[in-house]
């Protein structure tokens, strides 16, 4: 079955990766990886300081890095601080980590089962539960809508986006963080069979929003989220996002995923290929959040190329001129000070523009061309399990008078 998210857009990007700051960045390393020794691992005490290391985590601190990234991004708090500017019941958490605290509930079961639980620090226990990194994230910066944890095998990252989506589509939240994380360490490695090198060391977040409320904030979106699929293999996912043999503007391929013969390959050959985790290593459940990413900066240079009259810039052979959304128009991105546009909250809140539809802005989106789409797919057909979505530029808004009162959903949160 196929789910449209509906009205749903990206308006936050945030990395915590060594050797990638951006996007656009995060492309460019997939497109060409660099030789050589690999960057320094990613310092998280410069972003969140020594308070967000206190009792956490390495995947935790990681998560807690690229999700203030992110909220900063979509100008949902300030540069200054971490509380964010709009109601926080309105926001909402989903994060994906298969491995992320393995070592803790290891050593956690290891300490009980050798000594006992008298042990084991008070302060560090918590850091065993399954759903940590979600709720870590969401106590940091005060966010007290739905909280949820994906360990969902291959898929567990664009899953997380699916439902990151759903909540804001039904009307649960208005916006959500959603967190692709894992680490490398001794208890991961011995799992796995893999050295460090080969395994991802970093996290990832979007912010994923209503685009009415995106738009009543000013904030611009970064890319609109289409249709998403799970099926039991990539041929059936890809033919049902893509009906026809539509072909793509990119493809972001499945970890590791080794070409068919010619005549199998569910995506004409033509189109150009990129696997992220050439470049930041194996991402187990962090995966789909990276290629949401990265697909965000192929959108961003090719829209860029489009407006300047250069076409869509999908050619395989130009990673290196990728741009990172910061600079798509020629500078920095000029984002909204949060506290200029504050969230009026769920029962008093006056929209900048007359909503779209949920239809309407489907249709909208489903009108750009295919060859200006980003498709991402993950999984593993082995195991009957693939996922994929198509992630799109925003569709052209008309800014009209702000309207008298914003329409509420049944199920919405209010204070």
């Amino acid at each position: 079955m196929t789910h449209r998210p509906g009205d749903v857009v990206v308006t936050g990007v945030g990395l915590a990766l060594p050797g990638a700051a951006t996007p656009g960045a995060l492309l460019r390393r997939a497109a060409a990886p660099a030789a050589g020794p690999a960057p320094e691992p990613f310092d998280t005490a410069v972003r969140i300081g020594r308070r967000g290391h206190r009792y956490k985590d390495r995947a935790t601190r990681l998560a807690l890095c690229a999700a203030l990234d992110a909220l900063r991004d979509a100008a949902l708090i300030p540069a200054d601080g971490e509380e964010v500017t709009v109601p926080g019941d309105t926001v909402g958490v989903v994060a994906s980590s298969n491995l992320g605290n393995l070592d803790t509930a290891c050593l956690t079961a290891a300490a009980i089962a050798e000594r006992s639980a008298m042990d084991l620090s008070p302060m560090s226990l918590p850091n065993a539960s399954s759903n940590v990194i979600a709720s870590w994230v969401a106590i940091r910066h005060g966010l007290r809508g739905p909280n949820l944890m994906l360990c969902n095998g291959a898929t567990s990252g664009l899953d997380a986006v699916h439902w990151g989506a759903t909540l804001v589509a039904a009307g649960r939240v208005r916006r959500a963080v959603v967190i692709g994380v894992e680490t490398h360490n001794a208890v991961v490695e011995d799992l796995l069979g893999r050295p460090a090198d080969e395994l991802l060391d970093g996290a990832a977040a979007l912010v994923v929003e209503g685009a009415r409320w995106a738009e009543a904030r000013g904030v611009p979106a970064a890319a609109a989220l289409g249709p998403y699929e799970r099926r039991a293999g990539l041929t059936g996912c890809i033919e049902a996002l893509l009906p026809g043999g539509a072909a793509p503007g990119v493809w972001f391929t499945p970890e590791r995923y080794a070409e068919r013969p010619a005549g199998a390959v569910p995506v004409p050959e033509t189109v150009p290929r990129y696997d992220v985790t050439d470049a930041v290593g194996r991402s187990s459940g962090a995966l789909g959040v990276l290629q949401c990413a990265a697909a965000v900066g192929w959108l961003t240079r090719a829209e860029a190329g489009k407006r300047a009259g250069g076409g869509t810039g999908s050619g395989a052979g130009d990673g290196a001129a990728f741009g990172d959304r910061a600079a798509s128009d020629g500078g920095a991105r000029a984002a909204p000070d949060p506290a200029a546009v504050p969230d009026p909250g769920p029962a008093a809140e006056a929209l900048a523009s007359v909503p779209v539809s949920a239809e309407a802005s489907a249709s909208a989106s489903a009108s750009v061309p295919v060859s200006r789409q980003a498709l991402i797919t993950s999984g593993d057909d082995t195991a009957d399990a693939v996922a994929g979505l198509l992630l799109r530029p925003t569709p052209a808004r008309c800014h009209r008078p702000p309207a008298a009162r914003a329409p509420l959903s049944a199920m919405e949160c209010s204070r």
